[in-house]
């Protein structure tokens, strides 16, 4: 553990286990493909913003990282596919060696989730890890340049700690 970050713990009162501090932390040198549960959710943007494989919505192909992070977009549609998707996985209906680290939800609109919408996730989050994506106004106009979103700094951590 870096130094600066076993001082910060150190500060903090014993408010649970140290994973709770910290978050999870991922092998060295893991890589991570995003495979789209539906057209036009977010894959090839994510990719480029946060770095890793792009496999739009196909399984990685040889030589693709075998660590899978599944991508939605937060309307309805979105999180049915999801949602199929994590069945799917759980069935094992997916070709072998790979392993799903967590579920992306991209935004699909500025502003809260209705409340409907809002219950579907925390259903996918009692299975699977859930990253969260706000709108970003800047991506719908094409600009990709920018910093990662506030809101995402444990997605950030945990794909970029990842890359070799």
């Amino acid at each position: 553990m870096r130094t600066g970050v076993r001082r910060e713990a150190e500060n903090v009162q014993h408010q649970g286990p140290e994973i709770w501090i910290r978050g999870p932390v991922t092998p060295a040198g893991r890589r991570f493909a995003w495979v789209g549960t539906h057209g036009g959710a977010g894959v090839s943007t994510l990719a480029t913003v946060y770095g890793g494989h792009d496999s739009g919505r196909a399984w990685p192909g040889p030589g693709a990282p075998t660590s899978v992070l599944l991508v939605a977009r937060t309307h309805a549609a979105g999180l049915l596919a999801a949602h199929r998707a994590l069945e799917g996985f759980r069935h094992g209906e997916h070709p072998p060696g790979f392993d799903l680290d967590a579920v992306v939800l991209v935004a699909d609109a500025p502003g809260r989730l209705p409340r409907p919408l809002a219950g579907r996730i925390k259903e996918i989050e009692s299975a699977v890890d859930v990253y969260r994506v706000p709108w970003v106004s800047d991506w719908r106009l094409g600009d990709l340049n920018g910093k990662p979103p506030r809101g995402t700094e444990a997605l950030v951590r945990l794909v970029r700690s990842a890359a070799p």
